[in-house]
């Protein structure tokens, strides 16, 4: 897969998080594994790339590398574009548009959004970008349905997220849905992070982590994850962290950004998704194993949460066999 990264003078971190994830070959864990190109955007010197910072790379890429690109990545744009108004490039717009047309994944980090609004391929869409921008976003291009609130928004062929480390995120769940969960967990350990955050997870928490009166939470929840089984409550929960029930339901919703039933979920379909990626357990199965309950539950919440019923999800996934629907 040929993933394009495009960068005038822009951000030196989000340009870092997709080279970090898609330019450093993991043969071990899935091989052909990302054909990274780093692209000039025609505004300047054509094989030159300046960030934020004023560090200057060298690329042999421009942007009419971007035909018959699978996935082309707008990692941020110069804050002059999203703060003052000045214009992007048009040959970069026009690169993007016909990428887009030709059939390429869009994807954007933080503010890259405006580089997507700008060439129409938001227009209709939900799109979320840094909470500090989305309100500019939003008014500038009043055809893109904006999302403040989350750290990523998949629509199929076009993808954006928050900044920073949503921008991480995004690009773990990129491989996730091109490799299985399995290669996403094993290389997000490999970068010692996180190996998923769902993309509705709230982009601002009141603690980003647990503070010290808050350690008991780390290991009820890592017990919570290995008892998925279970038929788990608020209350199992907040015993097992010796707290009451409302104590946990605010430290858990400070430190996570949501509730304890709606992460309880998350876990359970992070689970079901790897069991139907690496086996050929049967629905019904599955969904004892994670607390999901009949096979009908399963599918219920896989076609709410993920879209796509339990069965056609296993098909993308040539280790398991379709077993059960």
């Amino acid at each position: 897969m040929a993933d394009e990264i495009l960068t005038p003078s822009w951000d030196l971190y989000e340009l870092s998080i997709p080279c970090t994830v898609f330019g450093n070959a993991q043969a071990d864990l899935a091989d052909p594994w990302y054909d990274l190109r780093l692209c000039g955007d025609g505004a300047g010197t054509p094989d030159a790339v300046t960030t934020s910072t004023g560090l200057t790379l060298r690329t042999r890429h421009g942007l009419d590398d971007l035909a018959g690109a699978d996935t082309v990545i707008v990692p941020s744009v110069p804050d002059a574009c999203v703060e003052d108004g000045e214009p992007l490039p048009p040959v970069l717009i026009n690169a993007l548009r016909h990428a887009h047309d030709a059939g390429a994944r869009m994807v954007s980090l933080c503010t890259g959004a405006f580089a997507l609004a700008e060439a129409g391929i938001l227009d209709g869409r939900r799109a979320t970008a840094h909470w500090m921008h989305t309100a500019q976003l939003a008014k500038r291009y009043p055809k893109v349905h904006v999302d403040d609130s989350v750290l990523y928004v998949d629509e199929g062929d076009v993808l954006t997220s928050a900044g920073l480390t949503a921008g991480l995120d995004l690009c773990l769940h990129l491989v996730r849905r091109d490799h299985g969960s399995h290669v996403a967990n094993q290389l997000a350990r490999r970068m010692v992070v996180p190996a998923h955050r769902a993309g509705g997870q709230a982009q601002f928490i009141e603690l980003p982590v647990p503070s010290t009166d808050d350690e008991g939470l780390g290991p009820v929840l890592e017990w919570a994850r290995a008892s998925l089984e279970r038929p788990l409550t608020v209350e199992d929960l907040a015993e097992r962290a010796a707290m009451s029930p409302r104590t946990f339901y605010r430290r858990l919703q400070a430190t996570t950004g949501t509730t304890p039933l709606q992460w309880l979920l998350t876990q359970r379909l992070a689970r079901a998704r790897e069991l139907l990626e690496s086996t050929a357990l049967p629905i019904e199965k599955i969904g004892e194993l994670t607390g999901l309950g009949t096979a009908n539950n399963v599918r219920h919440h896989f076609l709410k949460h993920v879209g796509v019923s339990p069965s056609t999800y296993r098909k993308a996934f040539p280790r398991g066999e379709t077993v059960g629907r």
